[in-house]
């Protein structure tokens, strides 16, 4: 095909021709196969200020694409059906992402096929001359999140190094900081992955318009990388500063988002303009053509044909865990042992709605010991499971926590192995819950290790029964949303110390066969 038709003859003809056509059936048919990706996905861009820019990604790679259509004009178009082979990895990488529960892993997998298809069906030449755009669809997947803790360390040393040296006296504890003002906490929404992404996402987009050197665009690309992180280390630093000399940390904390959004747009004119006296944005006009494209009906069989094959080979990991998720269902007639109450405490009605829905055996008992209800939540899944759909329980039963906001610690319980419970508590809502995973007779550690082992288990079968536990309790109305989380905390900490017993039933039904 030749690529002239888009400017000189206009699109209804250029739509009309194979690749179009082919490329057209081909990104519907993945769009269907990896539509609980692309849910996903778009959840995360409208909770997320992280990834909001994720919705200007499209318009963004249009554009990229008409801004190269001098270097389009003699391009042809030449199916490369020899490329599908690398689809076979691609199908093993999703299914093991899916197995072990790792959605960004199925979204880069679900991206990749969709590049599979661009390079299937326009060859190699033409792939090239668009890698840019087309590579920039990969901000599309909402990746990154995994680096929170490491981010979060990086700003703790910056404000532990800085603080001595602008003759701050400070205690620092893990994230949390406390000057004479007050204290400062670096939560994962300081982390500064929200201006880290962004940059990123500013930093390609702005190399592949101003460079044309693979050098120079690889070296501001590290640029964008590297100041972000280093600038957000300063910000935070700036935030205590600030709190100390104006002599109130919470008067500063109200508005530290305002501030580092304000010292983000500054640090990002300063990359343009560090990177306008190196620009290369001359666009030099593609030689004429020297390959001819086949025959018209050739041409496009040859593009469906690779067009089927990638879909065919991207739905095998489906299709694979569909089948293996018919054995992952639990034994719905086994009786869960009951939870006896502690001195003073007494068992009262739950809720009847509490509970619907779950896909496992579900144990739902509310009690009062005195300070008002805490209702327990104990989940039982076949030893089939996969590692992601507790996960997704979990977020269902408790809906703050995948709040950016969301605060989350581990809870101290006597009779309980350290880490084994955390305290997750929403800023918009006046209550708390404390959960844990139980794996082997014993609480399960947060990480891939986990994961992987449901994954191992869910394809290859059995292992003893996985245990999801959610304690939450909900603060009083009559008091702000700040004490009412604090009450509610509270109430789950004192019914955890008092029901030693929890544990031990836990362990038990965590240990027990399916």
């Amino acid at each position: 095909m030749n690529v002239r038709a888009l400017t000189a003859t206009g699109l209804g003809e250029a739509w009309r021709s194979a690749p179009f056509i082919a490329i057209g059936i081909g990104l519907i048919a993945l769009g269907l196969l990896f539509r609980v990706e692309v849910i996903a996905a778009v959840g995360v861009w409208e909770a997320s200020t992280a990834y909001n820019h994720c919705f200007l990604v499209i318009p963004i790679v249009l554009f990229l694409i008409w801004d190269r259509r001098d270097t389009l004009q003699n391009a042809v178009a030449q199916p490369y059906p020899l490329a599908i082979l690398a689809g076979v990895p691609l199908a093993v990488a999703w299914f093991l992402a899916e197995r072990i529960g790792i959605m960004e892993g199925r979204q880069l997998v679900a991206m990749t096929f969709v590049e599979l298809l661009f390079f299937v069906v326009l060859g190699p030449r033409l792939w090239w001359r668009l890698a840019g755009p087309l590579l920039y669809l990969y901000f599309l997947v909402p990746f990154g999140a995994f680096l929170t803790p490491k981010l979060q360390d990086i700003t703790t040393v910056f404000v532990t190094y800085g603080l001595p040296i602008l003759g701050i006296p400070a205690f620092i504890t893990g994230y949390t900081i406390e000057i004479p003002e007050g204290n400062f906490l670096i939560a994962e929404a300081c982390a500064g992955l929200r201006f880290l992404i962004a940059a990123i996402a500013f930093g390609c987009l702005y190399a592949l318009l101003m460079y044309r050197s693979p050098l120079r665009r690889t070296v501001f690309i590290v640029v964008s990388i590297i100041v972000p992180i280093v600038a957000n280390g300063f910000r935070a630093l700036g935030i205590v500063a600030l709190g100390h000399y104006m002599g109130s940390a919470e008067a500063v904390e109200a508005d530290h988002v305002l501030y580092g959004w304000i010292f983000f747009s500054i640090v990002i004119l300063l990359l343009i303009l560090l990177g306008l006296p190196f620009r290369q944005d001359q666009i030099a006009r593609a030689a004429p053509a020297t390959e001819s494209p086949p025959p018209a009906g050739n041409h496009l069989r040859l593009a469906l044909l690779g067009t089927v094959a990638v879909v065919l080979l991207a739905g095998i990991g489906p299709v694979a865990a569909m089948q293996l998720d018919r054995f992952a269902s639990p034994n719905m007639a086994a009786e869960l042992p009951s939870l006896t109450p502690a001195s003073g405490c007494s068992l009262v009605p739950a809720p009847l709605t509490t509970g619907l829905d779950a896909p496992g055996r579900m144990l739902i008992r509310q009690f009062d010991c005195g300070d008002g209800p805490v209702t327990v939540t104990i989940e039982v899944f076949s030893p089939r499971s996969t590692s992601s759909r507790m996960f997704a329980e979990q977020r269902r039963l408790i809906p703050g926590i995948g709040s950016e906001d969301a605060e989350s610690r581990v809870l101290p319980v006597p009779a309980a192995p350290p880490g084994t419970w955390r305290l997750i508590s929403d800023p918009d809502a006046a209550s708390a819950s404390a959960t844990s995973m139980w794996i082997d007779g014993k609480a399960a550690q947060y990480g891939l290790a986990v994961r992987m082992l449901q994954g191992w288990r869910s394809i290859f079968g059995g292992g003893t029964q996985p245990v999801l536990v959610v304690v939450s309790a909900d603060g009083s109305f009559l008091l702000s949303p700040s004490a009412g989380r604090q009450q509610a905390s509270a109430r789950v900490a004192g019914f955890l110390q008092a029901h030693p017993s929890l544990n031990e039933l836990l362990a038990r039904l965590s240990g027990t066969a399916g």
